[in-house]
């Protein structure tokens, strides 16, 4: 694995750092009725991406999510701008604003989406994983979806498959404890979401996903053995979020005290104190970061309110072009 350096430590912090305040942006323009629809935010879940970008090559390596998805693609390459655009439905986000928060997609920079129908996104992981072994790309796939979606059928079916093609692809479920408002131990009569993939002699593990580390080590050594061929892995990222699971979520489900304690391992918190421990950076060097954090997020919020809505005629242009039915122009 590469090594985790005073470097890493510090684009860490910084990259966190900004995924936190882009969505504590999103939740305020939500709250002004500026992003419709939908919002799920990743707030103490941040360690997931960061520890699994550590571990990935971005030139070919891919990544697919459920709807819980701004961030990914950020920290995959796309302008952050854009992001904020589709999230305010503007002609300049990544999807011209017609996807919006459910529907982040980014191909060039490996990010499929960004998908609202739960679970939906796995069989479509493993399938791209199928696409990079048939072409031989070299790719891996990560596949990422909740602890509610472990429940579905598609899982298996997918599973099943990729064990027997040994498809390029790591499964990773993120368990924040709550699908929806329904915690894990209400959902089946086992809690050990990774033992799914005993079944399949999949090899499969519990990762503590507040640290960035844990994740970085468990994401590397199931990437390089996808990569080397021999098949898929089933990562259980043990996570929490510190949001409901939308905007509209009230959590009665739980209690403050709960919510307090996790916050004590805060994956940005835990960050930050290994590089006040070792020095990495003075107090006036992390104030600087926290300061380019806030420009940046100011940046993405003027360019989103800035540009214009999408066209009428777009919304033609995106479903097809019938050559014998000339009344409608298209302009993509």
């Amino acid at each position: 694995m590469k090594p985790i350096t005073k470097e890493v430590y510090l684009k860490w912090y910084e990259d966190m750092q900004f995924w936190r305040k882009f969505e504590d942006k999103l939740a305020a323009l939500y709250i002004q009725q500026k992003v419709r629809g939908f919002l799920h935010l990743y707030n103490g879940q941040e360690a997931v991406l960061a520890g699994a970008l550590h571990a990935m090559d971005l030139s070919k390596d891919k990544m697919i999510t459920a709807y819980r998805n701004h961030v990914q693609p950020i920290g995959m390459g796309t302008d952050p701008k854009r992001v904020m655009a589709e999230l305010l439905g503007k002609v300049t986000g990544t999807s011209k604003g017609m996807g919006g928060s459910m529907h982040i997609f980014d191909k060039e920079h490996g990010f499929y989406g960004g998908h609202g129908i739960v679970g939906a996104q796995i069989p479509v992981g493993a399938g791209i994983a199928f696409a990079d072994k048939y072409f031989g790309t070299g790719g891996v796939t990560l596949t990422y979806f909740g602890d509610g979606a472990a429940r579905q059928g598609s899982l298996h079916e997918a599973f099943n498959m990729a064990m027997l093609w040994k498809l390029p692809v790591v499964f990773i479920v993120e368990n924040n404890g709550y699908a929806m408002g329904t915690s894990v131990e209400r959902t089946a009569n086992h809690t050990d979401i990774w033992k799914l993939g005993l079944g399949y002699e999949m090899p499969c593990g519990p990762v503590d996903a507040m640290n960035p580390i844990k994740v970085a080590e468990a994401m590397h050594e199931a990437i390089e053995r996808a990569r080397r061929g021999d098949g898929p892995t089933f990562l259980e990222m043990k996570t929490y979020r510190y949001r409901g699971h939308s905007m509209s979520d009230a959590q009665h489900y739980r209690t403050k005290e709960e919510v307090d304690e996790y916050r004590k391992i805060d994956p940005i918190t835990q960050v930050l104190d290994i590089i006040k421990e070792n020095k990495y950076a003075t107090e006036a060097e992390i104030e600087a970061v926290d300061q380019r954090v806030k420009d940046l997020v100011d940046e993405c919020e003027k360019f989103a309110e800035e540009s214009p809505f999408p066209e009428l005629n777009q919304l033609y242009d995106v479903v097809y072009e019938q050559e014998n039915y000339p009344f409608i122009p298209h302009k993509l």
